[in-house]
């Protein structure tokens, strides 16, 4: 990879009048090509998506919140997996939705769910 070093030293010769501005364009051109492609990498998540994930669980008999999270979706690869431990009722088909909602660049509310038996609400949103 081309150091800023490098191309700053290309251009401070430019400005101390050294080479020609042009000499100056053909050595930055001559250092990019001269270095081995980098592999592109697509971004996991759309670009204009959602960049939060929140997850917010209420006790439904007081209506009090218990959990009310918000990670970046950045990192919700491994998020999800650690959640997958702590939320088994959760099932991989859910956590796939979500993904895809985060992937197609949704905002809003991807997964409401009741749980009479524990008295939960949980809601997972994308902001």
């Amino acid at each position: 990879m081309v150091t800023s070093e490098e191309r700053l030293k290309i251009l401070n010769l430019v400005q101390q009048g050294k080479i020609s501005p042009q000499e100056g364009i053909r050595l930055l051109e001559a250092l990019d090509k001269s270095q081995p492609s980098q592999p592109s990498f697509s971004r996991p998540f759309s670009a204009g998506g959602p960049r939060w994930l929140r997850v917010r669980i209420t006790d439904t008999s007081t209506g009090k919140t218990r959990v009310n999270v918000r990670l970046p979706v950045t990192v919700l690869n491994a998020g999800m997996k650690m959640g997958a431990r702590f939320s088994p009722e959760l099932d991989r088909e859910q956590m796939s939705d979500i993904l895809k909602a985060v992937r197609a660049g949704e905002i809003g509310q991807v997964l409401d769910v009741y749980n009479d038996k524990d008295g939960e609400h949980v809601e997972v949103l994308l902001e």
